[in-house]
Order: structure tokens, then C-alpha cells, then sequence
């Protein structure tokens, strides 16, 4: 994560449709592949284009952002405050995610606290995980419980470092229209926000360390993110027309 931070290591995750993937997505390999062509903003009659217009956008969205030290996120099931003071929010745009679409930063560890559920089904270590609530007091993960997998939650969570947020974001792809299980996709979903436990990215200024990344994923179509006593995005949307893409 350092050597990325410094840009001493280039890389790109994507991801390659696969009849597994499809599965998992509970789409047939056509519908799959067509998704993932979707995603990635090949369809465009100019794809290259169609990334430099979203990464301008994020570009002012995170300007804005950056200009901001308190936030609460609101959604049923869901009221968590943290501080990004001294944080940098950053803008993934397809430079190294494919696809991307998403604004994300790592909250002040100890100013993490509330309630948060993730709506959106994941996919841990082969193991289906659904309906994740977490209760936080200080930026530590006190409570948890799932739906489906909480056995899941009970391992990841006895790894040092797991019960803190390393990241918190904000997805901004509208070609991603449902979640597929799979984290690459469902961490852009226009319209949702997630939050990491475990290591934080350097380049944010983010402290945590941690054998894990887990981002937990959640809709926003009937929520709110406050910064600053100032109402920012609503019902999956922010306030500012410009950032909507």
C-alpha cells in the first residue's frame, strides 16, 4: 500500500467475465459479459472520453469534499458520524480499478461512531454474506450481526486491526445498476456509499493497519450524508447538480 501510495508500484484490478462471476451475479455469461462491457464504459463511442468527463467530475466532488471535516451518514438501520480532519479524500477514475466511480478517504479512526447497515450481499473467502449491521464506539467495531455468515464476521474480526475503518466512500458509476456479489462492481454502485474495515490507504492519510480490506457495501436511495451541518447527497444523489453524473 505504500509503495502504491508513492507510486512506486503502477497496477490495475479488473476482472475477466467468467461463467462462475455470472453465477454469482445470478446472471447468465452473455448478461455477465454484457455487464462488465457496461460497467467499464466500452460501449461508449468513446471510452477514453467517458472516463476523463467522470474523473472531472470526481476531480470537484473531491475539491468540495476535501473542504469538509464532519460527516454523518444517515439510512435506515444507519446513523454513524466520523471526521476526515487531516484526511484527503481521493478520486478513483479508472486509473487503476476497472471499472471505477468512486470518491473514497479514511475517517479519523477513533471519530467513527453509530450504527451502519449494509444492504448489499458479499462474497468473504467463498462464503455468502448478507445483512451486515455494525454498532461502533470510538472508532472500534463493538457489535455485529448478519443475516447470513456471521461466522464470517466472527473470524475477520478477531484479526488485528479489523474492528476500525480504514475507508470510507461514495460510488458514482450509473452503468453499475445492481449488485453482483462481487466487490469490485458493487464498491461503484452509483447511488451507495461503503466503508472498509481494516488497513487504510496511505494516500489518504488513513493510520489503520490491518491484514484486511473489507468493503461493506450499502444503497443510499433512502439516505443522507450531512458534512458540516450541511445536507450534501440525498436518496442517492448529492445536492450540487454539477457532481451528478
Amino acid at each position: 500500500m505504500n509503495r502504491s501510495a508513492s507510486k512506486q508500484l503502477k497496477w490495475t484490478s479488473c476482472i475477466y467475465p467468467t461463467a462462475t462471476l455470472a453465477d454469482n451475479a445470478d446472471m447468465s455469461l452473455p448478461e455477465f459479459e454484457q455487464f462488465v462491457f457496461d460497467a467499464c464504459f466500452l460501449m461508449e463511442s468513446n471510452p477514453i472520453h467517458a472516463w476523463e468527463r467522470l474523473g472531472g467530475i470526481q476531480g470537484e466532488i473531491v475539491s468540495f469534499l476535501n473542504y469538509k471535516r464532519h460527516f454523518r451518514i444517515i439510512g435506515p438501520h444507519t446513523d454513524i458520524t466520523f471526521s476526515t480532519e487531516n484526511r484527503l479524500w481521493q478520486n478513483s477514475d479508472g486509473k487503476r480499478n476497472m471499472p471505477s466511480g468512486e470518491v473514497f478517504t479514511s475517517p479519523v479512526e477513533e471519530s467513527v461512531n453509530g450504527k451502519i447497515y449494509f444492504s448489499y450481499p458479499t462474497i468473504y473467502n467463498g462464503k455468502n454474506v448478507e445483512g451486515i449491521s455494525l454498532e461502533v464506539e470510538n472508532g472500534i467495531i463493538t457489535r455485529w450481526t448478519a443475516k447470513k455468515g456471521k461466522d464470517v464476521l466472527d473470524h475477520v474480526f478477531s484479526i488485528p486491526g479489523a474492528r476500525q475503518f480504514g475507508e470510507v466512500a461514495i460510488g458514482t458509476n450509473k452503468r453499475i445498476k445492481k449488485a453482483t456479489r462481487n466487490i469490485l462492481f458493487d464498491e461503484k454502485i452509483g447511488g451507495s456509499i461503503h466503508m472498509a474495515i481494516g488497513s487504510s490507504y496511505p494516500e489518504t492519510g488513513g493510520k489503520n493497519v490491518s491484514a484486511i480490506h473489507w468493503d461493506m457495501i450499502t444503497t443510499m436511495s433512502e439516505g443522507q450524508i450531512i458534512a458540516d451541518d450541511e445536507l450534501i447527497y440525498e436518496n442517492g444523489r448529492f445536492k450540487n447538480k454539477i457532481f451528478n453524473l
